[in-house]
């Protein structure tokens, strides 16, 4: 984020997000007439030059019209998400109850136990994060040769997978391994974000954290915060986008991913 959130025109607190709700209804309203490229761009520039209610208006908006997720809804589906609520998931710290209905069927388990390794880090965050690096899709190679559902360095699940699923192999491509990695990655860079957390808007436990499994825990040491990158920025806020799902306040999309045999 570009200068001071507090800064910003758009207002913050209560009545300050009531507006950005609004605001971002209407970017969710054009969503549908609107190209990835364009919503990319338009989240991007309402980020950087926002304030902290502003910020995540067009989230809740995008949350709001088409949902998402990998499970098959949670105990909200078929009411209409309440943006009030979503808005305050989005900008919490991820602690809340888990829905074991929003992924795929045998991830809930792993997920779970991952999010349950060390405080700070729970498993709606774990999910939400699976969901934005793979879409909960096991066989998953990255550019870099992440592979798996969680997309960890593969020097990073060399270091930390465990078989956890009891099968004879560590592998990436088990999603247990893979998550249960994840869950112990993340529970150390929370470590050794902790010294950096504030009171400015993303410098919480959960978005250095965040910023950290995603650029590396040495560029967030680096910059003291979250860094003033667009990549860092809207990964931390896509991330934080999916928590409303996970927590169950807006139903995930069917079907889920198929897990088994890929």
């Amino acid at each position: 984020m570009s200068g001071n959130a507090g800064d910003s025109g758009g207002g913050t607190g209560a009545e300050g997000m009531g507006t950005a709700v609004k605001a971002g209804m209407a970017v969710g309203g054009l969503g549908c007439l609107m190209s990835p490229v364009a919503m990319t761009v338009a989240i991007s520039a309402v980020f950087v030059i926002g304030g902290f209610g502003v910020l995540f208006a067009p989230l809740i908006a995008l949350i709001l019209f088409f949902g998402g997720g990998g499970g098959g809804g949670g105990d909200g589906a078929g009411e209409a998400p309440d943006p009030d609520r979503i808005s305050e998931i989005i900008q919490g710290d991820g602690s809340g109850e888990f829905d074991p209905k929003s992924v795929p069927e045998g991830m809930a388990d792993p997920i779970a136990e991952a999010g349950a390794l060390c405080p700070g880090i729970g498993p709606i965050v774990i999910a939400a994060q699976i969901d934005q690096e793979s879409g909960f899709q096991n066989n998953k190679t990255g550019p870099e040769g992440e592979q798996g559902v969680s997309q960890l360095p593969p020097d990073v699940f060399t270091r930390l997978g465990e078989d956890d699923d009891d099968n004879g192999e560590t592998s990436a491509l088990d999603a247990a391994d893979s998550i249960l990695a994840q869950g112990r990655y993340m529970c150390e860079l929370a470590d050794q974000m902790r010294p950096l957390v504030s009171a400015e808007p993303l410098n919480d436990l959960v978005s250095l954290t965040l910023a950290a499994y995603d650029a590396g825990p040495d560029a967030v040491l680096e910059a003291g915060r979250v860094p003033r990158t667009n990549a860092s920025q809207q990964y931390v806020l896509a991330v934080r986008a999916k928590f409303a799902i996970y927590e169950g306040a807006v139903p995930a999309s069917p079907p889920a991913q198929d897990t088994e045999g890929q």
